[in-house]
């Protein structure tokens, strides 16, 4: 007995349906697109399947897929002998979006129609781009090894649900229905249909069959001899043979940009791509691709990465992410190989040499291809770095082997610059030093601003010493890992000593010297009024225009990684800053005549408190720094 139920869609399925209605209508043919490589997938699927139940086939083992338009009807179906799917395949498939964070993607949306049909693009919209141009779709399908009277019926008008029946059909696969709107008939002609198919899916392995009407039998005459009356049949519209087993000179530039978006189901071309065929002790060929824009949920855990595996031409597994390492997560693309077994499972792929060998191979591929265009094409590379760059800062931590290599890739802002663009690579700052510079100089703070504004640079500043103005969560992580490039040491200028090293004369350092010791009795007052409010009181040689500031000492963690690890949830040990002082700024040195040790005391807490704000960006107490100046305010009126 046929039983129908009525089902609402998932939420963010009524919202993206009206958003690809409305949005995507500069766009309309990618629904074929979409359709047909959702088909080729399901042939492939089947194929791996049946590696290990050949009767699955069910005495069929041409896989294709084939279109058809009824231009009366105004209907266009796209039908496929692959997988299919079962009743809660398809309740599942058809009526939810199964990516995580599908939440914050809608927040993501901004309403204006330009801006959101880009947005949609990088989110994949897959099967419900059939509502772009139907008002109805009609999908009957029947799963693999099943029996004929367990297909289904699934029907939507796109609007807030759908119904499911249990059907008849004799032959597995999907067969999809699309009732098209009035303005939409266009699609139902079969010469459009072709020029799509010939545009959009002509590197798909499966073939896309259109149906070529027969040809009546022609008399012979005087002129001409008889012709035979041909039958109509199914013909492939696509060459069907796998785009990457072809040779890069057979490709065009256009090719790679569709098979990219097959895959990818992102609506933009690539940045770049790579296609490499290897042989000798390992047999592989790769296609990778570096997409232009960043997926909206690429800072999302849960989120699905890694590249198409096949094996011998049969695809195995979707999101195969033991071939790439996280910080290129962005990467997409397939590996086909001659060294796995068929029947490879993620199991295996773990612990196995050729994945350990693969992984290294395509790493190492795609860190070249972003070296090459960072060398050839400053402005592209500036344009990857703004989409990925925060993702490729978590290279050095992940990956020890290529360290060197991605911190090569790594961009920042800079004091010699003076953009907030982060734009010079570690290479550009070591070919600028100073002669007699050792270290490579940074500051990591809450903001760009904060760390181009900080006290820390001021006698770095005044010798034309370049610095590292880093301002992003990741930075002080990243900094944690890389301690050196290129045999330089990386150094921070918040930490207790500046270690500048050859750069200061030995006049500097004789009146610094003298400074200090004129200075004894001034630090010894301040420690003793602050107490354990800090850990030690020294005379600073980074300060020149501030009076004071509070650094981290040797080991000790930077305020940035106390940050980090409290927005973690972890307890961080409370530790106290070293303070330093200024005794050639007027307020310290009013500070060091003052005679009244209560006013003394004051002043010395205001100078730390205001070192804490300036090093921090906020005070553990404010209420008490501002009742503090109040009071000051008002002993100076009086």
């Amino acid at each position: 007995m046929s039983q129908q139920e009525t089902h609402g869609f998932q939420t963010e399925v009524k919202q993206l349906l009206h958003l690809m209605i409305h949005s995507l209508y500069s766009n309309k043919e990618i629904f074929l697109r979409e359709l047909v490589s959702n088909a080729a997938d399901a042939a492939d699927k089947l194929r791996y399947e049946a590696l290990t139940n050949d009767d699955l086939y069910e005495g069929d083992g041409e896989l294709r897929v084939r279109i058809s338009a009824d231009k009366e009807k105004g209907t266009v179906t796209i039908e496929d002998n692959g997988i299919g799917m079962t009743r809660d395949g398809v309740i599942e498939h058809l009526g939810t979006i199964a990516k995580s964070g599908t939440a914050d993607f809608f927040k993501n949306l901004s309403g204006d129609e330009s801006k959101d049909s880009q947005l949609i693009g990088q989110f994949g919209v897959g099967f419900y781009s059939a509502f772009i141009v139907a008002d109805r779709v009609t999908v009957r399908t029947r799963a693999a090894g099943h029996s004929a009277d367990e297909a289904v019926l699934w029907e939507s008008a796109g609007e807030g649900d759908f119904t499911v029946e249990t059907i008849s059909k004799q032959t597995r696969g999907t067969e999809i229905t699309l009732h098209l709107r009035d303005d939409e008939k266009e699609f139902a002609d079969d010469y459009r249909l072709r020029s799509i198919i010939t545009k959009y899916s002509d590197h798909i392995s499966v073939p896309v069959e259109m149906f070529e009407e027969g040809t009546p039998a022609v008399e012979a005459t005087e002129d001409s001899e008889a012709v035979p009356a041909t039958e109509g049949s199914w013909k492939p519209m696509n060459k069907a043979t796998a785009l990457w087993t072809r040779n890069k000179s057979d490709v065009s530039d256009e090719e790679y940009q569709e098979f990219y978006k097959h895959i990818s189901h992102d609506f933009a071309d690539p940045l770049l791509w790579s296609h490499n065929r290897v042989e000798g002790k390992q047999e592989y060929t790769s296609l990778l691709y570096i997409p232009a824009k960043a997926p909206w949920d690429m800072w999302n855990r849960d989120r699905k990465h890694g590249l198409k595996l096949f094996v011998q031409r049969v695809f195995v597994m979707d999101d195969a992410e033991q071939f790439m390492p996280s910080y290129l997560r962005f990467v997409q693309g397939l590996i086909d190989s001659n060294d796995l077994p068929l029947n490879v499972s993620r199991e295996i792929l773990q612990d196995n040499k050729v994945t350990t060998a693969l992984r290294t191979a395509v790493t190492k591929r795609v860190l070249g291809m972003l070296e090459k265009l960072a060398k050839n094409d400053a402005e592209k590379y500036q344009s990857f770095w703004t989409e990925f760059g925060q993702v490729l800062k978590e290279g050095p931590a992940e990956d020890f082997a290529n360290k060197e290599r991605v911190a090569g890739l790594l961009r920042f802002a800079s004091t010699h610059t003076g953009e907030a663009t982060a734009n010079v690579s570690l290479a550009d700052y070591i070919e600028r030093m100073k002669e007699g510079q050792s270290k490579i100089y940074y500051i990591v703070a809450d903001s760009h601003e904060a760390a181009a504004n900080s006290p820390h640079l001021e006698v770095l500043r005044k010798k034309g010493i370049e610095v590292l103005l880093m301002s992003e969560r990741i930075d002080e992580w990243l900094i944690n890992h890389l301690t050196e490039f290129d045999g330089k040491k990386l150094h921070s200028v918040t930490r207790g000593d500046l270690e500048l090293g050859e750069l200061e004369d030995a006049g500097e350092k004789e009146a610094q010297e003298k400074l200090q010791t004129e200075s004894e009795g001034l630090v010894k007052r301040v420690k003793d009024s602050l107490g354990d409010k800090v850990s030690e009181v020294k005379v600073t040689t980074r300060l020149t225009d501030t009076p004071a500031c509070v650094v981290a000492g040797e080991g000790e963690m930077s305020t940035q990684m106390i940050k980090l690890m409290q927005a973690a949830g972890q307890d961080v040990p409370e530790s106290k800053p070293t303070f330093e002082l200024n005794p050639e700024h007027p307020l310290v040195a009013r500070l060091n005549d003052e005679q009244d040790e209560q006013q003394f005391a004051q002043w010395s807490e205001l100078l730390l408190q205001q070192a804490l704000l300036s090093e921090k960006g906020s005070l553990a107490d404010p209420s008490a720094f501002i009742k503090l100046i109040n009071q000051m305010l008002l002993a100076s009126v009086k």
